[in-house]
């Protein structure tokens, strides 16, 4: 309102100053300048959505004028066009070029923090990968390592063996908790994408080989490849669990397959007298759209454990679904992504690992 009153204003100056131009004092003729300028500025600065309603209207006035006294006409005529209608319009195009060249702008800058954007999810998907294949590949090998020192302190002849098997024990543990630390520097991101290089068979033998008490029952024969992988993942990493946090005592892996379902148990009893696997459950639902991951995974001591498990296994609950997340808690949204579900936790003295997995999945949005 204000914009269109100001405009009005010009055109009234412009049209007073374009009559009686027989003999033009100084005044009127920077008057006219003046004009000029401010009809620039008054269309560069200060839109008006319909200012040309206001020059036809002052247009009119001037065929007006030319109609009764046409020496004057003319005069009123230019000093609108040429003083405040043509200025105005100079402005108003600098206006909406200056408008074009910032969205423009904002644009491009737009673009540039969506590449930006990208590619940071691109590098936080690769390392989500590599800490994901880090955990599973070189956590299970310590956990095994861990495994061998503990039967092997359990055996030695002499008290020497016995130290040096309980300190390499030790070491394979604390390796563990570092690699936890430094996979959660890395992890945020999915999961890999590559296939497992073995079946479930052949990883429980190789866990067998490496002094791990495991029976395997069923088998999921052929799976789609998503299927597949995520069995093998869920059943190495509940091994690997339970090599770290229950040494020496039997794990029982069972599969059963239905015309719909596969179904995924890991068991391990809770050993140590006094003690237990204090784990949360990790829970994944069909059919949600979110799925609850709580921690998983505390050290367990017997009685030949080093003094330093102790405090890794305190640090590990309280960092473990935080900073890794590529275990259990990584698992359960797989599991939830292929539409099945992922339980996890003690349940009457054992520790379970139960994975529902459909057999035709249909993966779900992230």
């Amino acid at each position: 309102m204000v914009n269109g009153v100001a405009l009005a204003v010009l055109a009234v100056a412009g049209v007073l100053n374009g009559l009686g131009l027989d003999s033009v004092p100084l005044w009127r003729q920077l008057l006219f300048v003046v004009l000029a300028i401010l009809a620039y500025l008054h269309g560069r600065h200060l839109p008006v959505p319909r200012g040309w309603v206001v020059l036809v209207v002052g247009g009119a006035v001037g065929l007006v004028v030319t109609a009764v006294r046409p020496s004057e006409g003319v005069g009123v005529l230019g000093s609108l066009g040429l003083f405040v209608a043509l200025p105005r319009l100079a402005g108003q195009f600098r206006l909406q070029q200056a408008q074009l060249i910032e969205v423009g702008r904002q644009r491009i800058t737009q673009l540039e923090r969506e590449r930006e954007w990208v590619a940071e999810r691109a590098r936080l998907r690769e390392r989500g990968r590599i800490a994901a294949d880090v955990h599973d590949s070189v956590g299970h090998e310590l956990a095994l390592i861990a495994l061998r020192a503990g039967a092997l302190e359990l055996t030695a002849d002499t008290e020497r063996g016995r130290a040096a098997a309980a300190e390499l024990r030790a070491s394979a543990v604390a390796a563990t908790d570092r690699l936890r630390h430094a996979i959660g520097v890395l992890r945020e991101g999915a999961p890999p994408l590559e296939p497992p290089d073995e079946e479930v068979g052949e990883l429980v033998a190789r866990a067998r080989r490496a002094g791990l008490r495991v029976t395997l029952s069923g088998s999921p024969g052929r799976l789609p490849a998503l299927v597949d992988r995520a069995v093998h993942r869920v059943v190495r990493e509940a091994l690997t669990n339970a090599a770290r946090h229950a040494p020496g005592a039997p794990v029982e892996v069972r599969v059963e397959r239905a015309r719909t379902e596969l179904v995924v148990t890991v068991t391990n009893p809770l050993v140590g007298p006094g003690t237990g696997l204090a784990t949360a459950g990790t829970q994944s639902t069909a059919g949600t759209a979110r799925s609850a991951s709580t921690t998983t995974t505390a050290a367990t001591t017997t009685a030949v454990t080093a003094p330093d498990e102790t405090s890794s296994a305190e640090e590990d609950r309280r960092d473990s679904g935080n900073r890794g997340g590529s275990g259990l808690a990584g698992l359960a949204e797989r599991v939830r992504l292929l539409g099945g579900t992922l339980r996890s936790g003690p349940t009457a003295e054992r520790f379970t690992v139960t994975a529902h997995l459909p057999i035709d999945p249909v993966e779900r949005d992230r």
